[in-house]
């Protein structure tokens, strides 16, 4: 049994942002005939300009993609939001020899060192029930019963950049998972270096370990 630490990954280069922002200019400009007034960098001021008067759908043209790394638990949270497209690592056909695990931040920076102890026995003993279930026969979508939430998983996810707003505004606050709320500042503050014309609005609390948009609501 090994612990593994949780982590996202932007599949988007920055070449791929540009000819994306371009796109997203072309298309919404069909709605006020402007097209003329496109230039070369013209999609900075355009795309903010949208943004801001709330014409979130011209956003929708463009998309990217992650990979998350995180417990079984944070994904039947994400995959909550519909708008998107998964591709998750499968206990039915994946078969494991040595169970990989996310702790719990809370118990790993816990001065109490019964609950790390009674975590990894939990993971231990779940994994000794996979093994011997694996070894008397039983497929790995039948032995997969007695692992845990905990058990780590990969997780590619598509959705266009209105969606990817919605979901930072969820799963970036105070009320958000600590694990998912971890994972997906961590993937904010990746697409705010490449595209931060679409993000810029969002705010980083390191201090509290948030983040929110400049419109939204702050409850201390």
């Amino acid at each position: 049994m090994t612990i593994v630490h949780p982590k996202a990954d932007l599949l988007l280069s920055r070449e791929e942002a540009l000819d994306m922002l371009r796109k997203i200019e072309r298309c919404g400009r069909i709605c006020y005939k402007s097209e003329d007034k496109i230039t070369p960098t013209s999609y900075e001021d355009f795309i903010r300009g949208i943004i801001k008067r709330g014409h979130l759908s011209v956003i929708e043209h463009g998309s990217f993609t992650a990979i998350f790394v995180c417990d079984r638990g944070v994904t039947h949270e994400l995959v909550r939001h519909r708008l998107a497209s998964y591709s998750q690592e499968s206990t039915r056909y994946v078969k494991y020899n040595d169970i990989e695990v996310v702790a719990p931040e809370a118990i790993l920076v816990s001065s109490q060192r019964d609950a790390l102890e009674a975590f990894g026995q939990a993971m231990s003993d779940s994994q000794d029930a996979y093994l011997k279930l694996i070894g008397l026969g039983f497929k790995p979508e039948i032995a997969r019963a007695v692992l845990p939430t905990g058990l780590k998983t990969e997780i590619a996810v598509t959705a266009n950049l209105r969606e990817w707003r919605h979901i930072f505004e969820m799963r970036c606050s105070q009320y958000a998972h600590p694990q998912i709320r971890q994972i997906m500042i961590s993937l904010l503050k990746q697409v705010q270096a490449i595209i931060p014309v679409v993000f810029q609005d969002f705010r980083i609390d390191e201090d509290r370990g948030i983040a929110f948009t400049i419109n939204s609501e702050r409850t201390d």
